[in-house]
């Protein structure tokens, strides 16, 4: 599993012309699947995720997590980054997950988002998006489930 997460002042996302998620202050993540990934790993990942201290303090160190800054969470399904381009122009995204499997964990991570209290804004699964934001910083942070949960794969 891996997540791109943006630090924002707001991000938005539309399809079909339609917006179907917006934020404010907070977090916009991209998330990819593949098939080795399971709930252990989605909850490790989102751990990770609504922890990460990468908000200012009042000294302007980053030592602020979301939920310290009532900060918001945009969700967005990204198979590509399971992009594999070492060979050739195009890339190959055999390692991404199924469609099937990776909405089901999508859907996980989203609702379990949810759960923990976090105003949580989605895209939707499968379709052309079209997304704004704002990086605030600019600030971005890469999570790969192989380094923080390498253990918790069922290769």
């Amino acid at each position: 599993m891996r997540f791109l997460i943006q630090r924002v002042t707001h991000a938005s996302v539309k399809v079909e012309g339609k917006e179907t998620g917006r934020i404010g202050n907070g977090f916009f993540v991209l998330i990819g699947v593949e098939d080795g990934d399971n709930r252990a790993v989605a909850d490790k990942m989102i751990s990770k995720l609504l922890g990460l201290r990468i908000f200012d303090d009042s000294e302007g160190k980053s030592n602020l997590a979301l939920k310290d800054v009532d900060g918001e969470l945009l969700l967005i399904s990204q198979f590509t980054l399971y992009a594999d381009a070492r060979h050739g122009n195009r890339p190959s995204y055999i390692n991404a997950g199924q469609p099937d499997f990776a909405n089901e964990m999508y859907e996980y991570i989203v609702e379990s988002c949810r759960a923990e209290g976090y105003k949580t804004e989605t895209g939707v699964f499968g379709a052309e998006m079209k997304c704004e934001l704002l990086n605030d910083g600019p600030f971005t942070i890469w999570l790969d489930s192989r380094e923080i949960c390498p253990r918790l794969h069922e290769d």
